[in-house]
C-alpha cells in the first residue's frame, strides 16, 4: 500500500537553513533585482486593502440620501399631483442634475484621497544584490531578506534568521499586549499563532532589539490578509464637519418644515386659494434647500487636502483637517523637526583636551581619538556608503560613521576585523546601545551613550599609557565638560570600551571611559520665521526633547522659542510640576524626557483646555501620538508604528509644514462657513420673499421654476468660487478658533439673517413698485422680482468678506474664481428672458432700460447697505 504523499513543514517549524533553501536565497547577498522581479509578477504587490474602494453605486446612491433631497423629491410629487407638469420635471431635472454634479465631484474626491493614501506606502530595509537599500514595502517579494530595528513595522510575513533580542507586539493579531520575544529556533508544526516565536507577522511592530527575516508570504497570502479576507471592513466614521453639515441640512429640514405648516396657517387664515398656498409651500421647499452644500463641502475637503499634500503634510484622518484649525498648543520634538537632522561631528573632548574637528581637518588622529571613534563606529546599527559617504539609520549614527571614516577608519573594514557578536540595542530608558566584537587577543566591548549614563557606568579612564581609576573627581569634571560642550548647541555622546577574554561577561564591568564626542544639528533656515508665525496666531511652541537641557535652551535660544531664557524644565520634574496646578504651562522647554513624561505632559495641556499638536517619530512616541489631538508623525525618520497612530504624516520632516497645514486647517474651515453662510443668506432670502409677499397679501413674486434656476446658478458657481479661496493673508493672525465651535454660530446667524432680510425687502420693494406703482403685467413684475433676487445674490458674494478685511481689497476680490463665477452668473441671468423657449418655461419676458435700472438698483442697494453698516460697527 502506497504512503500519501507527507505534507511539508510550515516555514515555523522549519530550520533556518530550509527556510533559506526553499526560497533559494542567500541572507549575506539577498535577491538579484532579476529574481525579485520576477517573483513579483508571480504573486503580486505585498499589499492588503485597508480601504474599501468607494464603489460607484454607493457614490451615486450618496446624492439621494439627504433629507433636504428627499423634501424637493415630494414638491416634484405634489407638483405634478397638482398638474405643475413643467414644475415637476423641473425639480426632477434639478435633482439630477445636483446628484451628477455631487457623484461626479465625490468621484474625484474619494479617488484623491485614495491616491494621497499611496503618498504614505511604508519602506522597507531590504538586501538586494549584497547591499542594503529602502525600498517600498509593495515591492517585497517571497525570498527577501529584510532587516528590521526597534519601532520598525513588519512589513511581511517573515520566518526570523537572525536576531539580536527582538521583542513584537503582536496585539493586532492575538489580542495580547504582552511582548514576545522572537528566536530563530524552529517551533512546533501545529504552533498556534500565538506561539510562532520563529516568526514575524505582518501588521506587527518590533517594540525591542533588531532582527533578520526571510520573507515567506505577502500580500493577502499573510496571516493578516486571511484575516481581512474573512472581516467586512467597516465603514469610515465621518469627519466633524462633515456630522456638523448633515446636522446643519437636518436643522434646516424642521425650519422649512415648520414655515410650510406657518404658511398653511396663514393662507387658511386669510382665505387663500388652496391652490396658491400648495404653490407657495413648494415654493418655499424649493427655495430653503441648499443643493449645493454637500457637494461644495466634498470638494473643499478634498482639494484642502492635496494642498496640504503639496506642502508635504499628507492628512491620515479627515477630522485632523477640522481641529488643526482650533490648535492652541504644539508640543515639538527637536532633532530633525527643528533642526536639519543633518548630524555633524563637530568636537572630540579625550582625556588629553578638546579637538575640534573643523580646525584639525587633515590632521592626523592621536592615538585617543582614533580609540573613541573606533567604539563609536562600531557601537553602531547605521551603513555607510564609502563611496558617496550616503548612510542607511540614525542620522547621529551615520555622522559617527563619517567621522571615522575621515580619521581614516573605514567603517566596512572595522566590521571586517572585529565581528560583531553580540548586541544590547539602544534603550530608552538608560539611553545605552552596547555591542561585542571578536578580536584577535579576545573581546572588544564599546558602549555610547547619554554622558551621565556612561560616566555613571564606567570604572576607569583612558590615560597616557594605561587606563587608571575613574574617581568621582574625574565624573565630575567630564560632567562640567558635558554641559560646557551641550551649552554650545552641541548633542553630546559619551564612549566607552573593554577588552575581556569571553564575550558573555557583564557588559558595564571594568568599562573605560574615552572621552565625549559633539554633534552639532543646527536649526532649520525656517524654523524661526515659522515658529513666529505660531506666536502670532495664538499657538505656544513647546520643545520636548531627550537631549540635554542645556543643547535643548541652546537650539531654543536659536529657534526663537518662548521660554527658551528661563529654566529648562527636566522629565523627572514633569509629574510633580503637572500635578500642581498649572505651572508647566510657563515652560516652554522640557529635555530629558522619556516617552512615558511625553504621554503625561500631552494629558496635562489637555486637561488645562489646550488643543494639543504633538510630533514624534519613535515606537515609543506612539501613545502620546494617539493621545494627542493631532498627532504629527515624521514621514522620512518616523517608524512605521508612530506613522500608524498619527492623524498627520510630515513628508519632510519640517516644523514649517506643521505651520502651513495649521493655516490650511483654518482656511478650510473658514472657507466651508464663508460658502454655508453664503448659501443659508441667498436661501433664507427667497424664503423671506415668497413668505413675507403672501403675508402682504401680494401674489407670488418668483415662481418655483425660477427659485430652481436661480439656486442652479446660486448654489453652484459662486459658492464653487468661495470654496476656493486662498483664505485670509493675516489668518494666521487671529487666536485659534474653540474645537467645538458650530460652522454657523451666532454672529454667522445674525450676519445671515440681516443679510437675507435685506435682499429680500429689496426684492420686494422692486416688486411691489412695478406691481402697484407701475402697473406692469403679472409677466413683467415677476421677471423684475427675478432678475433683482438673482443678481443681489451674486452681490452677496462681496457680504462674505472678513469684517477686518478692506472693502475693495479683501480675500473675496483677490481670488480670480468669483470673478469668473460672477460673470458667467451675470450671462446665465440675463438670458432667461431673451431666449422664447427658456423665457416660457420660467415665465419671464424680456424688460426694457428703465426697468434693468430698478432691477441693478434694487439688487446693489442690499450689499451697499451692509457694508455701510459694517463699516459704521467697525468704527464703533
Amino acid at each position: 500500500m502506497t504512503k500519501p504523499p507527507r505534507e511539508p513543514l510550515p516555514d515555523q517549524a522549519r530550520t533556518v537553513a530550509e527556510v533559506l533553501a526553499a526560497r533559494s536565497v542567500d541572507p549575506a547577498v539577498g535577491l538579484s533585482d532579476e529574481e525579485a522581479a520576477r517573483r513579483l509578477a508571480e504573486t503580486g504587490p505585498n499589499r492588503l486593502v485597508t480601504h474599501r474602494r468607494t464603489g460607484l453605486v454607493t457614490l451615486v446612491a450618496r446624492q439621494f440620501a439627504s433629507p433636504l433631497v428627499a423634501l424637493l423629491g415630494m414638491a416634484a410629487v405634489l407638483a405634478l399631483w397638482l398638474g405643475e407638469i413643467e414644475e415637476a420635471v423641473a425639480i426632477a431635472i434639478v435633482l439630477a442634475l445636483n446628484a451628477f454634479i455631487g457623484f461626479s465631484t465625490e468621484l474625484k474626491a474619494t479617488r484623491s484621497i485614495e491616491a494621497l493614501r499611496g503618498l504614505a506606502t511604508p519602506n522597507a530595509r531590504v538586501r538586494r544584490g549584497g547591499h542594503d537599500r529602502v525600498m517600498p514595502a509593495r515591492d517585497l517579494v517571497p525570498g527577501d531578506i529584510v532587516l528590521l530595528d526597534a519601532g520598525d513595522a513588519v512589513p511581511a510575513d517573515l520566518r526570523l534568521i537572525q536576531g539580536a533580542d527582538p521583542q513584537v507586539d503582536e496585539s493586532t493579531l492575538t489580542g495580547e499586549s504582552v511582548a514576545v520575544a522572537k528566536s530563530p529556533e524552529p517551533v512546533a508544526p501545529d504552533a498556534r499563532l500565538g506561539e510562532r516565536h520563529s516568526m514575524l507577522f505582518l501588521g506587527t511592530a518590533l517594540l525591542k532589539g533588531s532582527a533578520r527575516g526571510v520573507v515567506v508570504a505577502t500580500g493577502a497570502a499573510t496571516e493578516i490578509g486571511h484575516l481581512s479576507q474573512l472581516v467586512t471592513e467597516a465603514g469610515e466614521d465621518t469627519s466633524p464637519i462633515e456630522r456638523k453639515l448633515a446636522r446643519l441640512s437636518g436643522q434646516l429640514l424642521w425650519v422649512i418644515l415648520a414655515l410650510s405648516a406657518l404658511i398653511a396657517l396663514i393662507g387658511w387664515l386669510t382665505g387663500k386659494d388652496a391652490r396658491l398656498v400648495v404653490e407657495a409651500a413648494i415654493a418655499l421647499s424649493v427655495a430653503a434647500v441648499p443643493e449645493g452644500l454637500p457637494v461644495v463641502a466634498t470638494l473643499t475637503l478634498a482639494r484642502g487636502m492635496w494642498r496640504m499634500a503639496r506642502q508635504n503634510a499628507l492628512i491620515e484622518r479627515l477630522s485632523a483637517v477640522e481641529t488643526l484649525g482650533a490648535t492652541t498648543v504644539i508640543l515639538t520634538d527637536k532633532t530633525g523637526t527643528l533642526t536639519e537632522n543633518r548630524m555633524e561631528v563637530r568636537a572630540l573632548w579625550l582625556p588629553s583636551g578638546r579637538h575640534d574637528t573643523d580646525a584639525e581637518a587633515g590632521k592626523a588622529m592621536s592615538r585617543e581619538a582614533e580609540a573613541l571613534l573606533e567604539a563609536a563606529a562600531l557601537c553602531n546599527d547605521a551603513v555607510l556608503d564609502p563611496a558617496s559617504e550616503k548612510g542607511i539609520g540614525d542620522p547621529m549614527e551615520v555622522a559617527l560613521l563619517r567621522a571615522a571614516q575621515a580619521a581614516g577608519q573605514a567603517p566596512a573594514e572595522l566590521r571586517k576585523r572585529l565581528p560583531r557578536v553580540r548586541t544590547r540595542p539602544f534603550d530608552t530608558q538608560h539611553r545605552l546601545m552596547m555591542t561585542v566584537h571578536q578580536a584577535q587577543d579576545g573581546y572588544l566591548y564599546a558602549l555610547k551613550g547619554a554622558p551621565e549614563t556612561v560616566l555613571a557606568t564606567a570604572s576607569r579612564i583612558a590615560g597616557d599609557t594605561a587606563p587608571r581609576p575613574f574617581t568621582e573627581e574625574d565624573k565630575a569634571h567630564w560632567h562640567a565638560r558635558a554641559h560646557e560642550m551641550a551649552g554650545e548647541g552641541l548633542r553630546v555622546l559619551g564612549c566607552a570600551a573593554k577588552r575581556a577574554p569571553d564575550a558573555d561577561g557583564d557588559f558595564a564591568e571594568g568599562l573605560v571611559f574615552l572621552g565625549l564626542v559633539g554633534l552639532e544639528d543646527p536649526v532649520r533656515a525656517d524654523v524661526p520665521e515659522a515658529i513666529a508665525n505660531c506666536h502670532r496666531a495664538g499657538i505656544r511652541v513647546i520643545m520636548v526633547t531627550g537631549d540635554h537641557a542645556a543643547t535643548a535652551r541652546s537650539i531654543g535660544g536659536d529657534a526663537g522659542l518662548l521660554g527658551s531664557d528661563g529654566p529648562v524644565v527636566e522629565g523627572h520634574e514633569i509629574q510633580a510640576l503637572t500635578t500642581d496646578g498649572d505651572a508647566f504651562i510657563r515652560h516652554g522647554i522640557f529635555a530629558r524626557v522619556t516617552p512615558a513624561e511625553k504621554l503625561d505632559l500631552v494629558r496635562a495641556y489637555q486637561r488645562a483646555g489646550e488643543v494639543v499638536a504633538m510630533t514624534g517619530d519613535g515606537v515609543n512616541d506612539a501613545p502620546a501620538l494617539r493621545q494627542a489631538d493631532i498627532g504629527v508623525a515624521m514621514g522620512k525618520r518616523g517608524t512605521d508604528v508612530a506613522r500608524g497612530a498619527a492623524a498627520m504624516v510630515l513628508l519632510d520632516d519640517a516644523f514649517a509644514s506643521i505651520v502651513s497645514a495649521i493655516r490650511e486647517g483654518r482656511v478650510i474651515f473658514a472657507n466651508i462657513r464663508r460658502f454655508a453662510s453664503y448659501l443659508m443668506a441667498c436661501n433664507l432670502a427667497e424664503v423671506l420673499v415668497v413668505g413675507l409677499a403672501l403675508a402682504v397679501t401680494l401674489p407670488l413674486p418668483i415662481l418655483p421654476l425660477q427659485i430652481l434656476y436661480l439656486n442652479l446658478i446660486t448654489d453652484v458657481f459662486p459658492a464653487f468660487a468661495l470654496a476656493l479661496g486662498e483664505g485670509e493673508r493675516n489668518v494666521l493672525d487671529q487666536p485659534p478658533r474653540p474645537p467645538a465651535e458650530p460652522i454657523l454660530g451666532r454672529p454667522q446667524w445674525r450676519r445671515i439673517v440681516g443679510q437675507s432680510l435685506l435682499m429680500s425687502l429689496a426684492t420686494l420693494a422692486a416688486f411691489a413698485l412695478a406691481y402697484t406703482g407701475l402697473a406692469l403685467s403679472a409677466t413683467e413684475t415677476v421677471t423684475v422680482a427675478f432678475l433683482t433676487l438673482g443678481f443681489a445674490q451674486l452681490w452677496q458674494v462681496f457680504n462674505m468678506r472678513a469684517p477686518r478685511t478692506g472693502v475693495f481689497v479683501n480675500e473675496i476680490t483677490r481670488n480670480p474664481w468669483v470673478w469668473a463665477a460672477l460673470g458667467l452668473c451675470s450671462l446665465l441671468l440675463t438670458l432667461p428672458p431673451l431666449i422664447s423657449p427658456l423665457a416660457e418655461l420660467l415665465g419671464l419676458t424680456p424688460l426694457g432700460a428703465p426697468l434693468w435700472g430698478l432691477v441693478l438698483g434694487a439688487s446693489l442697494a442690499p450689499v451697499l447697505v451692509w457694508q455701510a453698516i459694517e463699516r459704521i460697527v467697525h468704527r464703533r
